[in-house]
């Protein structure tokens, strides 16, 4: 199955994820099919806080691929602040 996660990246204290298209059962921070965008936790401004390609998205979600949670709360933040 395809899931749509966040791998962790960045060090200690200092959060930043990827957010990736993987097998699910890869590793967090394992073997990924795709790069698709970053969230970045610690950023003051929300604008440049995440980055995320929507087209990617939509044809990994159309093709069976399945978000986590938090990827889903990103998403609908991302899709509220650049509307």
């Amino acid at each position: 199955m395809v899931k749509i996660r966040l791998s962790r990246h960045g060090s200690n204290k200092k959060p930043f994820y990827q957010i990736i298209v993987t097998d699910s059962r890869a590793a967090r921070n394992g073997r990924f099919i795709e790069k698709i965008g970053f969230f970045d936790p610690i950023c003051k401004n929300k604008l440049h806080s995440c980055k995320i390609n929507l087209d990617k998205l939509k044809y990994w979600t159309k093709i069976g691929g399945k978000t986590s949670k938090r990827v889903k709360k990103i998403i609908k933040n991302y899709i509220k602040i650049n509307d």
